[in-house]
Formats: structure tokens, C-alpha cells, sequence
């Protein structure tokens, strides 16, 4: 169980990812990082893989009997590292997008800064479809109006270290969404409550051979019924935002990407 002040690990929720997530964890791994791995209901193939992976002394695995959805699985982990003694907990996407290198950028950076969510901006080559690089812009565009701020400039991309205290306050008190809204949803609800964040640029690419599982007509519902409440509940705390943003204004500039 780890014993000093600060002790990161990452959290890794997995469904259907088997041809890339030995990769991903190698990776991860190599930056020091015990790996916690979330089964969220995966098929027979992935679950052995995942198995066979829990065989390192650097890797634990969790599962889930069905699935249950990205932000559930992410939930449970981090629910996990806080049990087992971890302050910080970093979350990764199980596809191989992500820039991996970049893991001690994160872990470095939340050392600095340990009440922050230190968050990934990213940098996306030719290999992102086109109509979810122009969709990113309707979130964003919705999430600065929930959070009368320019602070979160990527809400969607799921390279991020949370501290953990922050987190399991916020879901003492709140349901976070458990599927593909979570990423928008924490960071909005942990911004309301004055969480900061810090952002690292970072580089994205989507592999020709991944797997996605948003769900074109549900997903999107599902957030279009997000930033609805979002933005009810923006209504009723914005005399605290609007006054948070005054201070802030009076105070020090905002934080830049670190590159």
C-alpha cells in the first residue's frame, strides 16, 4: 500500500479493447505507474487478456459481471485506488490514443499542483473523423456556457489525473453519468464546486483499426439530456460562478498548456 503524501496509479476502464490494451498498459507501466484494470463486462477474448495481463505484479483487475458503461468502470477504479491508499489516480482509454509518454508530463505536473485536475488538451492529427473533430466544438461551446468560464477548454478527452479526495467528495453527494458522458459531466460538476484544472497539450490519433462504442443516436441523447441539466443546474449557481469569475479576474492570469 503506498505511504507517501502523494501516490498516483492509473485507472484504465476496458471493453473489448484486447488487440490494443497490452500496449496501453505497457506503456503506462513504463512510466512507473501501478495499472488498475477495469473489466466492464468485456467478451470471453478480452476478459482472458485482461486476466492473462493481471499476472504482472504492476497490474490489478477488477470486473464488472455486465457492462455498465466508460464512466462506471472509471468510478469503480478510482473508488478502488482510494481504498488501497492512492491520493491520485490517472485516467487512460483502453483504444491507444493516447500519447503515453506524456504520463509523467501528468504525473509531474499533479505533483505541482495536487488539488487540480491536471487534464489533457489535445492535438489531433488527419486520423480524427472529421464530423467528431467539428462536434467537439458544440460541447465545448455548452460546456463554457454551463460553467460561465473559458477554464475547461476540452471536456471530452479522457487522458486525465483527478486527485481523489476531490472526486469521492463529489460523488458522495452526486450521480455522475456512467456512460459516454462521464468525461463532461466531472469535470463541469468538479469545476462548480472549485476544483481547478490544469492542462497539458497533448497528441491524439485514432489507430485505422480501433473500436469505438458511441453509440451514434443514443449517445448523443444521451448528451443533449446531459447539458439540458447542466445547464439548469449552471442557472442556479451562477450568482457563485459569476462571482468566482469577478475574483478571478482581480487575481492572477489563468494557468497556460504546458507543452
Amino acid at each position: 500500500m503506498p505511504t507517501s503524501k502523494f501516490a498516483a496509479c492509473a485507472v484504465i476502464p476496458v471493453y473489448d479493447h484486447e488487440r490494443a490494451i497490452e500496449a496501453v498498459v505497457t506503456g503506462v507501466a513504463r512510466s512507473g505507474l501501478p495499472v488498475l484494470l477495469v473489466d466492464d463486462g468485456c467478451s470471453d477474448g478480452c476478459a482472458s487478456e485482461l486476466r492473462r495481463l493481471s499476472e504482472r505484479p504492476d497490474v490489478t483487475l477488477l470486473r464488472h459481471p455486465v457492462n455498465l458503461g466508460k464512466g462506471a468502470a472509471v468510478l469503480s477504479g478510482m473508488r478502488a485506488a482510494s481504498e488501497q491508499g492512492f491520493t491520485h489516480a490517472l485516467q487512460v482509454d483502453a483504444d491507444g490514443q493516447h500519447t503515453l509518454a506524456d504520463v509523467t508530463r501528468f504525473v509531474e505536473e499533479a505533483r505541482r499542483h495536487p488539488e487540480a485536475v491536471i487534464c489533457g488538451q489535445p492535438v489531433f492529427d488527419a486520423s480524427i473523423p472529421k464530423a467528431r473533430y467539428y462536434g467537439r466544438y458544440l460541447t465545448h461551446a455548452m460546456v463554457w456556457l454551463e460553467t460561465l468560464s473559458f477554464e475547461i477548454r476540452d471536456s471530452m478527452c479522457g487522458f486525465r489525473l483527478y486527485p481523489l479526495q476531490a472526486v469521492t467528495d463529489l460523488t458522495a453527494h452526486t450521480k455522475i453519468g456512467a456512460r459516454m458522458d462521464f468525461d463532461t459531466d466531472i469535470l463541469v460538476r468538479l469545476h462548480w464546486r472549485g476544483v481547478p484544472t490544469r492542462w497539458i497539450a497533448t497528441s491524439v490519433s485514432y489507430p485505422a483499426d480501433g473500436v469505438s462504442h458511441f453509440r451514434m443516436f443514443f449517445d448523443n441523447v444521451r448528451m443533449t439530456s446531459l447539458h439540458v441539466r447542466l445547464t439548469l443546474g449552471m442557472l442556479v449557481r451562477s450568482p457563485v460562478l459569476l462571482w468566482r469569475k469577478v475574483a478571478a479576474a482581480r487575481s492572477a492570469p489563468g494557468d497556460e498548456v504546458v507543452r
